[in-house]
């Protein structure tokens, strides 16, 4: 009899698959609601953070009726912020979300609170799920809503919600292509958080700045708001981040090569592994960047898992660059230009033609002892008018730079090179060697710093079970850390 009642139920379950996954995403909704109150009652940042970490891993199994049931569970039915957001939500089938409903609706009187941090929760939440419905207008009002909501609190255990806010603020209006219209907005939202101390949103409204001016090719505009913007210690990796990469962008495009290589190198150093979309354009400017540095990356940079296709252009570009061959790169480049216009790295793919030439001028040096500016102008496939007159100009800026050791015979019409010392006999090798100890003594000081030190642990000894919550304590934050690769990216 009992395996009979056992079959039923197996047979019942698949014919109502929303009864079967709802209440348990709903609960983990609750307990989220929880997470926060209990942040919010005790100061606790970090617990918010969780919980928020934690709404990411369930954003994809929303729908309408779970989204309604937890509308009504932790807002008051009829308040203005509940009218507002169950608008943006379609009721599929009431008769279910009335069962939801009365299962929750002995709970319900005692769950009803008046934290500001629940209310902007919600407004979050329904705000991400219009987005991955890709309901974007819809997404622009409600956001818009949400941050007037936002101008009118001043609770720091609110700033972790508000930051995830103007992000997805941003990211609506970005996808529907009105990223200008929020500038003014975006700028009085710094101003309010600097004045009230909000780092975490500092940091944030400041990258979204950024990439609102880097997205209409304001660099001066960018550098400036970037070069009189607070400094202090960053709070959020991912924040840091982006904040190289548009650091680096600013530098490529002001000609400042060496700084913009390190940031946009560092930025995908920090950049966690599951943004891949992120590193891969972290990897694209640098690439970039180190050509017009005169360097030659090396292939295991364009052999990363996962981005071998992106960086296929990037790596017949290199190739054309490291032989010198002006015919090739043209090639390259006209292949690729919609790759390259979609990256927006047309204009720096321009300024590399110099540096083609230039690759090409000195293998011809390392070659020849003594070659006529004819077959220079040959050799380098110079297709103007007077390619003599051009690649003696050439070969004398290369000279005057140091690019080649050689002379230039305006009489002859010959450049003559000189014999290659030993690079030994220099001090390359030390230069190069005090590089490599900067950048490891810099990753040891940075290592040092992002340490976490129990409080008083010099002072008091704790006993066997304080010591286990504690290590217990650090094993969930070590998870949680981890689990924030894929809270922003």
């Amino acid at each position: 009899m009992t395996q009979d009642v056992e079959m039923k139920e197996q047979q019942l379950a698949p014919s109502n698959p929303l009864h079967s996954t709802s209440p348990s995403i709903l609960q983990n909704l609750k307990n989220i609601a929880a997470l926060i109150e209990a942040g919010a009652y005790t100061r606790e940042v970090r617990t918010i953070m969780r919980a928020i970490r934690w709404t990411i891993q369930l954003r994809k199994k929303l729908n309408d009726s779970i989204l309604c049931s937890y509308l009504n569970f932790a807002l008051m039915p009829g308040c203005e912020v509940h009218s507002r957001l169950s608008s943006y939500i379609t009721k599929e089938d009431e008769q279910e979300d009335m069962e939801v409903d009365t299962a929750t609706s002995a709970y319900q009187a005692s769950t009803k609170h008046s934290f500001p941090e629940i209310e902007i929760y919600c407004y979050l939440l329904v705000l991400i799920f219009l987005i991955d419905q890709k309901r974007y207008d819809e997404a622009k009002t409600c956001s818009s809503a949400g941050i007037a909501r936002l101008k009118n609190l001043n609770r720091r255990t609110v700033d972790v919600l508000a930051s995830r806010l103007y992000f997805y603020y941003s990211l609506s209006y970005e996808l529907t292509g009105d990223l200008a219209e929020i500038r003014g907005t975006l700028l009085a939202l710094h101003r309010t958080a600097t004045l009230r101390h909000d780092e975490l949103g500092q940091e944030t409204l400041l990258n979204l700045l950024l990439r609102n001016y880097l997205q209409y090719n304001l660099y001066d505009q960018a550098e400036k708001l970037r070069s009189k913007a607070p400094r202090f210690e960053a709070h959020s990796n991912q924040q840091f981040s982006r904040y190289l990469f548009y650091l680096g962008k600013i530098r490529t495009i002001q000609l400042e090569y060496t700084d913009a290589k390190e940031s946009l190198l560092q930025a995908a150093r920090k950049a966690p592994i599951s943004a891949l979309g992120f590193r891969i354009q972290c990897n694209k400017w640098a690439v970039i960047v180190r050509l017009l540095l005169g360097e030659i990356p090396e292939r295991t940079v364009f052999m990363q898992k996962g981005m071998e296709k992106a960086l296929r252009p990037y790596f017949e570009l290199t190739n054309a660059v490291r032989i010198g061959d002006l015919e090739l790169f043209k090639t390259v480049a006209e292949k690729f230009a919609s790759t390259f216009s979609s990256d927006r790295t047309n204009n720096l793919i321009v300024r590399l033609r110099h540096n083609v030439i230039r690759t090409g001028l000195r293998n011809i040096s390392i070659s020849y002892s003594r070659i006529s500016l004819t077959d220079v102008a040959k050799k380098l496939r110079l297709d103007t008018p007077n390619p003599v007159a051009d690649a003696e100009s050439i070969v004398s800026k290369a000279i005057r730079d140091g690019a080649i050791d050689a002379t230039l015979d305006h009489a002859n019409g010959w450049m003559i090179s000189k014999e290659t010392g030993d690079i030994y006999s220099t001090n390359e090798p030390q230069i190069a060697f005090n590089s490599r100890i900067a950048f490891c003594l810099n990753m040891h000081n940075e290592a040092v710093r992002a340490l976490r030190f129990p409080p008083n642990s010099h002072k008091e000894k704790e006993s066997a079970e304080k010591r286990r919550e504690r290590q217990q304590q650090e094993q969930e934050l070590a998870k949680h850390i981890a689990e924030e690769d894929d809270d922003e990216f």
